[in-house]
């Protein structure tokens, strides 16, 4: 089944649907699948973005940990998923069972959703944080793999915006639900926690209940004309992630990585020049989301149209103005709002657009191995990033780090732009 972003009839609609991966020709469509993989995504994403909206405080003030303890945390959450995307990308594609190998990374972030409530030193937080940024690394690629299987190769950016956008509405009401909390019961991170495991646990359950396992190999090994044996399974070719195409996504994916520092710090800055009270931080997650919630459908779609790659090297270009913006010792609401939408603009024109962009340059037996090498990628660099960062705060300052990260991005783009020269008139043609 597909839902139509356009209301536009087809004569030939129920031709087009024969092939489980198209939809009417002229008709823009995402797939039943993707719908419901964005709906556990929103589910999920309210349960983890209520919790990392408060984080950056809750580390920093209510357990009092240095700004380099908070590098390190916030390194973690961004980076330790880097230790077994690729492992969860890899089962999925030589197992064939998508679904399942999502579901287990979904069910241990849930778990680990509980730690939170008992979890009160330095040592405790590193655990959690660590369980449950290693179900996201588990269940990432494999879902971004349903979503490809399940999506036209024209359509394929289109796809990944609309799972991203609804996963966005998870990931601006999760903060506004933490603001509201704190609201109501000014210390209130414990109820935080426990409705955070709550979301998750209910995305879990549709995760294993509703969405189906599909299986891209068996669409693709119909049986042999003599007999009813299967036609040979393709083998798995790695080289197609190491060499050619996808070498030059992955630099350039490491190289951006190593220079986009964590939302939880530009959020502190930001903070820092005004008079925000703390219960108002969480409206800072708000405000990106929302942005990325109204443009990732836009920017998926202009993907498709102009290349993946030029819309993710661009995307780069809206971080750098949001560093600027941040850095800049303007104590004014409308400069703290147009940061905001510039992070928002970033996430929807990189997160979807690079997993787009990896599923194209790869085959379909190495489609969820291939994104999951570039998340991979992605979140080992912002690692490094974060607690580089960290260290760098604390050596010279708040607005000194962040114009250093910002000069030396705008080196970068440029640099990376010429690495993907090859992709940047490049369609979603795969």
């Amino acid at each position: 089944m597909y839902i139509s972003l356009s209301n536009t009839p087809e004569p030939d609609e129920q031709e087009a649907h024969s092939d489980p991966r198209r939809g009417p020709r002229g008709v823009r469509t995402v797939s039943s699948t993707v719908v419901t993989l964005g709906i556990v995504s929103m589910l999920t994403d309210i349960s983890s973005e209520s919790v990392s909206a408060i984080l950056p405080l809750y580390i920093t003030g209510v357990l009092g940990l240095s700004t380099i303890a908070f590098g390190f945390l916030d390194g973690l959450y961004q980076g330790v998923s880097a230790l077994v995307r690729i492992a969860g990308g890899y089962a999925s594609d030589r197992a064939d069972q998508p679904k399942w190998v999502a579901f287990i990374g979904y069910a241990l972030a849930a778990v680990a959703r509980l730690g939170l409530l008992f979890a009160s030193g330095f040592a405790a937080i590193t655990a959690v944080i660590t369980a449950d940024r290693v179900g996201k690394g588990i269940r990432t690629a494999p879902r971004d793999a349903l979503i490809t299987a399940t999506s036209r190769s024209d359509n394929l950016g289109a796809s990944f915006g609309v799972h991203r956008t609804l996963d966005n509405i998870g990931a601006a009401v999760g903060p506004l639900l933490a603001f509201v909390i704190l609201l109501v019961i000014p210390d209130g991170y414990t109820t935080i926690f426990a409705v955070s495991f709550a979301f998750a646990a209910i995305g879990v359950v549709i995760l294993g209940v509703v969405v189906p396992n599909v299986r891209t190999r068996g669409r693709r090994a119909p049986a042999t004309p003599h007999g009813s044996d299967a036609a040979p399974r393709p083998r798995f070719d790695w080289s197609v992630i190491t060499t050619g195409p996808m070498r030059r996504v992955l630099a350039a994916a490491g190289i951006l990585g190593l220079l986009t520092i964590g939302d939880g710090f530009v959020y502190l800055v930001l903070q820092s020049r005004g008079d925000f009270a703390a219960q108002w931080f969480p409206l800072f997650y708000v405000g990106t989301n929302v942005a990325f919630l109204a443009l990732a459908i836009p920017l998926g779609k202009l993907a498709d149209r102009i290349g993946r790659a030029r819309v993710f090297v661009w995307g780069h270009a809206a971080l750098l103005a949001a560093y600027v913006t941040a850095a800049l010792p303007i104590a004014d609401i409308a400069a703290t709002l147009l940061c905001l939408v510039f992070l928002g603009a970033f996430y929807a024109a990189t997160d979807g657009v690079l997993a787009a962009l990896a599923a194209q340059l790869t085959t379909p037996e190495t489609h969820g191995t291939g994104i999951a090498a570039a998340q991979t990628v992605v979140a080992l660099t912002r690692f490094l990033s974060a607690v580089g960062f960290g260290f760098l705060w604390f050596a010279v300052g708040r607005e000194n780090s962040m114009l250093i990260v910002a000069a030396l991005l705008a080196v970068a783009i440029p640099l990376v732009a010429l690495l993907l020269r090859p992709f940047l008139s490049a369609r979603g043609e795969s």
